[in-house]
């Protein structure tokens, strides 16, 4: 398994571990299906936890689901720690599914900056349709430094640079 997909798993553990934590509590079932530096795939099957009164996808599910995918995008380039959000917008284009559904995401990083990441999140059915989207913009200056940092080769296949311990 390529390097950026373990490392990605690692940080989604770390947010799981949190048990009473907001993720552990809303979405453990998340999959990580695929994960190159700036590119998460995920699969969740839906809960009927995770629906609304009239029966379909909680729309802040996604809004959750939009902030957690970004973070893991932000991940996908090595930071452990994620930084801190400053704007989360998702809007919604069709229902998302029911119970037993499967929705997908892709987050994507659409820019990491010395003090700040932008990233997009794009849910789709099982039939490949447009369903929601997201952004989620993230201060990363401080988590820049942490030390559990690393940094992959261009595919994502290896660690080639481990944070240094300042």
């Amino acid at each position: 398994m390529a390097a950026c997909m373990k490392f990605t798993q690692r940080v989604w553990k770390s947010f799981l571990d949190a048990k009473a934590g907001h993720d552990a509590q809303c979405f453990p079932h998340l999959q990580i299906l695929r994960a190159k530096p700036g590119i998460v795939e995920t699969a969740l099957e839906i809960q009927s936890s995770n629906l609304n009164r009239v029966g379909t996808v909680h729309g802040g599910l996604l809004l959750s689901l939009t902030d957690t995918l970004g973070s893991l995008a932000v991940a996908s380039r090595g930071h452990f720690m994620t930084g801190l959000s400053t704007d989360v917008t998702t809007s919604f284009v069709r229902p998302a599914g029911t119970a037993g559904d499967t929705l997908y995401a892709k987050a994507t990083l659409t820019s990491l900056g010395r003090q700040v990441a932008y990233t997009r999140i794009d849910f789709t059915n099982a039939k490949g349709e447009l369903v929601a989207y997201g952004t989620h913009t993230k201060y990363v200056g401080k988590s820049a430094s942490d030390p559990k940092n690393v940094t992959f080769s261009d595919d994502g296949e290896q660690i080639i640079e481990k944070a240094s311990k300042e």
